[in-house]
């Protein structure tokens, strides 16, 4: 790599760890830029996803004061991202690049109708407990654990959108604040990359110098991202999903 190529790589990770960290979707940023390096897709996908890692663990300290009190809706959440999330890396090895490409921009789609939907749907949910008397389930219960299950093979798979995905489901499913949500988010998104990242060391090519830069870049990012994400109130945070959410679908539809 040229040194403009260097801190091309550099920046876009700390650009995607930033944006992963309020949401997600930081990997349209420098999936694009290590493509542009000269790297074959499959390389810059497994260089990306060992590089996101310090991102995601920064991030998830930065909402650190949002965990508190929500180990066992991790523990359980975590389960099924690291079983989801190892699914996604082999599938990335044994099917076509092309694989997803027609799917994730509806996933996508849907996704963000859900987010700004989230609030009236959730108040006729709870309305509707409330006359049947049935209580709201802490960890999602089934619905909530198999989505992000399939959430998370995505996300081993390629991660692009995926924390817009997660925000989606524990939005519907969850009786908690979007800020909470968002923290147990970048949880969940860390255990996928570093469980698809661990199996990726042993079985893909990746390229060392693009993983150092964006690992470095994303760690800054993630703290970046975790000062902006925590002072943004529920409906500008909403927005902010919204935007980048139809961003990320316009670049997949791009690609």
């Amino acid at each position: 790599m040229s040194i403009w190529e260097l801190l091309a790589v550099f920046a876009a990770g700390i650009g995607a760890g930033t944006i992963n960290t309020i949401v997600g979707s930081g990997t349209l940023i420098t999936f694009p830029v290590l493509l542009a390096t000269g790297l074959p897709p499959v390389t810059a996908t497994v260089s990306n996803a060992l590089g996101l890692i310090p991102g995601s663990i920064s991030g998830a300290i930065g909402y650190r004061e949002e965990l508190k009190g929500q180990r066992p809706l991790i523990l359980r959440l975590g389960v099924a991202s690291a079983i989801g999330g190892l699914a996604g890396a082999v599938l990335l090895l044994m099917l076509p690049p092309t694989a997803f490409e027609t799917i994730v921009p509806v996933l996508v789609a849907l996704a963000l109708v859900l987010v700004v939907l989230q609030p009236r749907i959730s108040a006729a949910v709870q309305r509707r407990r409330e006359r049947t008397g049935t209580p709201t389930k802490a960890d999602g219960g089934p619905v909530l654990f198999g989505g992000l299950l399939l959430a998370s093979v995505y996300g081993g798979y390629f991660t692009a959108a995926q924390g817009i995905i997660y925000l989606s489901l524990m939005g519907m499913l969850l009786d908690d604040t979007l800020q909470r949500l968002n923290a147990v988010k970048n949880v969940l998104a860390a255990i996928v990359n570093t469980i698809a990242a661990l199996f990726f060391l042993f079985v893909a090519d990746f390229d060392w110098t693009a993983v150092l830069l964006i690992a470095v870049g994303s760690a800054i990012g993630g703290q970046l991202g975790a000062k902006i994400g925590r002072r943004l109130p529920a409906p500008a945070l909403r927005v902010f999903i919204v935007v980048v959410g139809v961003f990320a679908i316009v670049q997949l539809l791009l690609r």
